[in-house]
């Protein structure tokens, strides 16, 4: 059989690596398009997930659905009447999924389910998440901050906004750079003079809880709460007033013996309707915490004492005030003003010093 005498014009290793080389390059175009692909996949905006519904959403979502509050913020109490965009509803059911729904139940009542509208959240970087949350019923309107630690889950709640149904007054909240919140109340005078009374609080995230720091009453009256145990030595670092509204009084004194401390308790809560008064000794148990217990007395009461603040816990203290209030709370603790004497206990100390 005759053959045709084919003569290569290259040598074979150059076709071969002619060959791998296009491949390589096709190879490349393929990786770049899946590339791009990945990459305008990846660009497309999140869709905002839709919380009125029923549902289920993570946790994540819920916290994500709120958008971005600058600090410091202010907002007053004219928010409660703004009628709110429909995009911002939040169901009962997902919300109660991850708050508990003691939390609305304590404002309004059991088994009563408001319209909650997302405000806005501040981020503290790698620790808690504050969310406003605005809830309506017919007679009641209320906002809240909700607080969340760095795992997304729920730590505290605090009503900030409850209108008081006085056309005198105002109400106002701020939450500043450091994360202080400022609830502030101000009433129009006859006389067209202005008071104001303010109460802070700070998360406190251990306890769990939002913790008052300090307040100023309202009313710039004197008011006629007498104490006991005023004139008791307080040279121990704790040995303070305490207080939460001008009725509301914790005041400490030393004890008889370095590890005990002597104290008062008065609070009148709802108005005026509840009253509650207790006097002992309490011992230290911790540094920083004190406790009352009595052989035959079933009051309990524990003292737990910061910088600026005490926070009481109670058990069996029910025969000590009313059945609608407790001790339990936070007090903040009232800069102390140190009396002045008169000229003639001025005169008789100078003369007992030369002796």
């Amino acid at each position: 059989m005759f053959l045709p005498n084919f003569k290569l014009t290259e040598p074979r290793e150059t076709l071969i690596f002619g060959m791998l080389m296009n491949a390589m390059a096709v190879l490349k175009q393929f990786l770049l398009l899946l590339l791009g692909a990945l990459l305008l996949a990846g660009c497309k905006p999140k869709k905002k997930p839709i919380l009125s519904g029923e549902d289920p959403v993570e946790v994540s979502d819920f916290i994500e659905f709120f958008q971005p509050l600058s600090l410091s913020y202010q907002v007053g109490d004219t928010i409660l009447d703004k009628k709110e965009k429909d995009s911002l509803l939040i169901s009962y059911k997902i919300f109660t999924e991850f708050v508990p729904d003691s939390v609305l139940r304590k404002v309004f009542g059991k088994g009563i389910k408001p319209k909650i509208y997302a405000i806005g959240k501040a981020a503290v970087p790698k620790a808690e998440t504050y969310l406003l949350v605005k809830t309506v019923t017919p007679a009641k309107k209320v906002l809240f901050i909700l607080a969340f630690d760095k795992k997304e889950q729920y730590l505290a709640s605090i009503p900030v906004l409850v209108p008081d149904q006085k056309k005198a007054t105002t109400q106002s909240v701020t939450i500043d750079r450091k994360y202080t919140i400022t609830k502030t109340v101000q009433r129009k005078n006859p006389d067209a003079s202005i008071s104001e009374g303010k109460d802070v609080y700070v998360l406190n995230a251990d306890a769990r809880n939002f913790m008052l720091i300090m307040t100023e009453a309202l009313e710039d009256k004197v008011t006629e709460l007498i104490n006991p145990i005023d004139t008791l030595p307080r040279k121990n670092k704790y040995s303070a007033d305490y207080s939460s509204g001008k009725m509301n009084l914790v005041s400490v004194r030393d004890g008889r013996k370095s590890d005990r401390i002597t104290f008062f308790i008065h609070i009148e809560k709802n108005n005026g309707e509840c009253t509650g008064e207790l006097k002992g000794e309490a011992r230290w148990i911790s540094s920083n915490l004190a406790e009352y217990r009595q052989d035959g007395d079933p009051c309990v009461m524990q003292f737990k004492f910061t910088s600026n603040s005490v926070s009481l816990k109670e058990e069996g203290c029910g025969s000590r005030r009313g059945l609608n209030c407790s001790f339990d709370g936070s007090f903040a603790r009232k800069k102390y003003v140190k009396p002045i004497q008169s000229n003639n206990k001025q005169a008789a100390s100078k003369k007992s010093d030369k002796k």
